[in-house]
């Protein structure tokens, strides 16, 4: 998996992908309703008005604006991470344990969306992003366990996975259930490490951990992240 993000890194380079695009911020969209087990009435999943606080915070440090709320329809989130530089997805992640390509990422259903049987209006799922061909050089999943997956011969089958073999060299996951607070001021430092500092993703994810730990010291609140991928 290495060779390949190196390679979708060098690509990315080469075509000018680092230096052109915008960003693109997602908080708290208006949430779909979804069933808590197979069978069950669907039900609205909780609103994240810590992760609309993040978004906020955040979108003026990538120079773009938040999309929160019922902006954040799949469809218009799908086709922006099409031409996006960074994305930033600040949701809710629903891990499936029995098959890792149906792990997703809560966005905001559309009113005009005619879903297939079984399908829930939306729901990105990790084996719809397999199909998209994106040029962001960072995804940024700033949910609960978007780090997991369904482990098999070939890896962690997952959102990561499907992200980088939809072409992004760099993706940034959390591996447990993240409190809204530390997660927020974390991303800030992510953030300004990155755009301000100049430092490469690895060094400031690493230099973010350390400034959130000074006032939240239990791993909880500021390990959950991880980079995979490329540091640059």
């Amino acid at each position: 998996m290495l060779d390949l993000t190196h390679l979708q890194r060098l690509g990315s380079r080469q075509l000018g992908v680092g230096s052109g695009g915008k960003a693109i911020v997602v908080g708290n969209p208006t949430m779909p309703s979804v069933p808590p087990h197979p069978g069950d009435k669907p039900q609205q999943l909780a609103s994240l008005p810590g992760a609309e606080k993040e978004a906020m915070a955040i979108a003026p440090l990538l120079n773009t604006k938040a999309i929160i709320g019922s902006m954040a329809t799949k469809a218009s989130i799908v086709q922006q991470m099409l031409r996006a530089r960074i994305i930033h997805l600040a949701t809710h992640g629903i891990f499936n344990e029995i098959q890792g390509l149906g792990s997703a990422l809560a966005l905001a259903p559309d009113a005009s969306f005619s879903p297939k049987p079984g399908e829930i209006n939306g729901l990105l799922t990790a084996e719809e992003i397999l199909d998209l061909k994106l040029q962001a050089e960072l995804v940024v999943l700033s949910a609960c366990d978007t780090g997991r997956g369904e482990i098999t011969g070939d890896g962690v089958i997952g959102l990561s996975r499907s992200l980088i073999s939809a072409g992004v060299p760099s993706v940034m996951v959390s591996l447990w259930s993240i409190p809204d607070s530390p997660t927020a001021e974390l991303m800030s430092q992510f953030y300004t490490n990155l755009q301000q500092r100049h430092m490469d993703k690895a060094q400031a994810l690493r230099q973010a951990m350390l400034t959130t730990m000074k006032d939240h010291p239990n791993p909880v609140d500021w390990a959950a992240f991880t980079l995979i991928g490329e540091s640059e």
